[in-house]
């Protein structure tokens, strides 16, 4: 893709940038009003059965994760025309997802400036490492690695470090906003905690919340990494990086089942937000239908989505993901 067509590509997808305010409130709606009944359903159920409060617990996490979409939307402005609106709803559904929006707002836009640069990677990304940088890493690096890329660890432990603990701290050299920011959220967790704690209880709300929260994680995990870790990704060092093929080509079309798509807010058209981080979630699949480069991304469902558990190590002589196992028998 040359870069004339690049440029033409990010001009046909920029239509589809406008933010229709009563779709966003309309979204808004239609994530907190389940969640809040969802909880309160799967609370109510713990006087019949804890496995059915299981069931609404789960069932609340997918809405936690279309929640989360609304509080990613803020983060990039393309939630509502104004900027403290997106800030004032960010903070308040990024309190509900655990997720500091200052915070997070920062790692974020540093992930999409430089998702796929090889020269520049650290901040807001899942640590990938090339064949090459891991045999000649150290022992322990190489087992910190493994042990990163566990599934058990990334997806079981990785809820539990990062919106528990790593989102609670601010980062080194961050400004002053953002700290105070971080403070809110960690202030409007603990208040919306210790009053569903005095409605319910404290055993009662663990049962609820824990499944819900680890659940949610898992998904939001999930569907980060496995948008960006398949097989023919993209990854350039940066004298040869393009933003427009990182999105294109870096990214993946998640085809998801309607009520799937529909829960994660549209984000496996993952490739047209990296293209144009602008587009309101609910605009991604119109942009995606209307754009036919588009439509030629790399498309992973379900079922083959799970093959990137396997993927390990960037080889960067075959451009392509491979497995620990294929860097032992080379």
């Amino acid at each position: 893709m040359n870069m004339t067509k690049q440029m033409q590509l990010k001009k046909d997808v920029a239509p589809f940038e406008n933010i229709d305010t009563r779709r966003s409130i309309r979204q808004l709606l239609t994530s907190l009003v389940p969640l809040i009944a969802l909880w309160y359903g799967s609370y109510l159920s713990l006087s019949v059965s804890w496995l059915l409060s299981l069931a609404f617990s789960v069932v609340a996490a997918g809405f936690v994760l279309r929640t989360f979409i609304i509080f990613h939307d803020c983060c990039h402005l393309s939630f509502f025309h104004n900027r403290k609106a997106n800030k004032i709803i960010g903070t308040i559904t990024g309190a509900i997802t655990l997720t500091p929006y200052e915070q997070w707002k920062y790692s974020h836009a540093v992930h999409h400036a430089t998702s796929s640069n090889l020269d520049k990677r650290g901040i807001g990304d899942i640590w990938v490492l090339t064949t090459e940088e891991f045999k000649a890493a150290s022992f322990l690096k190489r087992l910190q690695y493994r042990i990163y890329r566990n599934p058990i660890v990334m997806f079981g432990l990785g809820p539990i470090y990062i919106f528990l603990l790593l989102y609670r701290f601010n980062r080194r050299g961050a400004k002053r906003k953002e700290k105070i920011n971080t403070y809110v959220t960690n202030l409007l967790i603990v208040s919306i905690y210790a009053v569903l704690i005095w409605l319910v209880g404290w055993q009662a709300f663990l049962l609820v919340q824990v499944p819900v929260f680890w659940m949610s994680g898992v998904m939001g995990i999930w569907l980060f990494y496995v948008q960006h870790q398949f097989e023919e990704s993209y990854f350039e060092n940066e004298d040869e990086w393009s933003y427009v093929k990182a999105a294109v080509e870096g990214s993946s079309y998640y085809k998801l089942p309607k009520l799937l798509q529909w829960l994660s807010g549209n984000i496996g058209f993952h490739h047209v937000h990296h293209l144009s981080p602008k587009v309101p979630n609910y605009r991604l699949e119109e942009a995606h239908n209307a754009t036919p480069p588009l439509q030629q991304a790399t498309t992973i469902t379900l079922r083959t989505s799970l093959l990137s558990l396997r993927f390990k190590l960037w080889d960067e002589s075959n451009r392509r993901f491979v497995s620990f196992k294929e860097v032992r028998a080379g």
